[in-house]
């Protein structure tokens, strides 16, 4: 009996991560992003998840409202937090698998104090010349918040792409200045779909609509690429 504990112990303290989905440019679809991760480790994962909002916008908040009204879509906890939240994040992780933080569109004290804390930072960007203009202050922002936390593994990820096939051209793009500032971007990306934005306003996510979408297919890529990095992918900032 005791081994199995042991061992259960074990497996819990492998699975606890802290993910911060967050970055300077609004409407780039960071609460959708950090939503459709909550169901696919809660769903898929059996993970207890917590959802943390951080936008005064309450976005996420929101939606876990929506969604925990719905008697047929599963339970999703969530708190609101802002400020100074570096010491009420290293408490929360010790009561679950997997803490899902979701921060505005803007630099502020909680996108800082989540970046100090957080094992994976993804950060939105769609393919727009005004989205790539906040690279080169996240990458400032990342340096110095990898200082407090080495462990940290920031990562860009392309999204609400074109789907014309001419565009496609603008997705490498994109990547290629991320990348040229040091910092890691997923090969996944998100096309501009309806099914993100009609999820949402249900409290449901794409996963759960449309489980073999392509939206889904693009949701769960995220989620294995990330879950697929290890600390030796870690980036050195300038």
């Amino acid at each position: 009996m005791l081994q199995q504990q042991m061992l259960q112990q074990e497996v819990r303290t492998f699975y606890i991560m802290m993910i911060l989905v967050g970055g300077e440019k609004g409407g780039s679809g960071k609460s959708c992003l950090a939503q459709n991760l909550a169901v696919y480790f809660a769903r898929d994962k059996k993970a207890i998840v917590l959802m943390v909002d951080c936008d005064p916008q309450r976005t996420t908040s929101d939606w876990i409202q929506a969604r925990n009204s719905d008697p047929s879509l599963p339970a999703i906890n969530c708190i609101q937090l802002y400020g100074k939240i570096r010491n009420d994040l290293l408490s929360l992780v010790q009561h679950y698998d997997y803490v899902i933080v979701d921060c505005g569109g803007q630099d502020n004290l909680a996108l800082r104090a989540a970046m100090s804390v957080a094992d994976h930072v993804i950060i939105p960007l769609r393919p727009k010349r005004r989205d790539l203009k906040t690279v080169p202050h996240m990458e400032d922002m990342l340096s110095t918040c990898k200082m407090v936390n080495p462990k940290m593994l920031a990562s860009f990820v392309i999204t609400q792409c074109p789907s014309l096939p001419n565009q496609g051209k603008r997705i490498l793009e994109a990547k290629d200045v991320c990348r040229s500032y040091g910092i890691n971007v997923l090969n996944a990306v998100t096309f501009s779909r309806n099914v993100y934005d009609d999820s949402e306003e249900q409290g449901s996510s794409v996963l759960e609509i449309e489980p073999q979408g392509k939206a889904a297919i693009e949701m769960t890529a995220i989620a294995e690429e990330l879950l697929a990095m290890k600390p030796d992918n870690s980036h050195e900032f300038n």
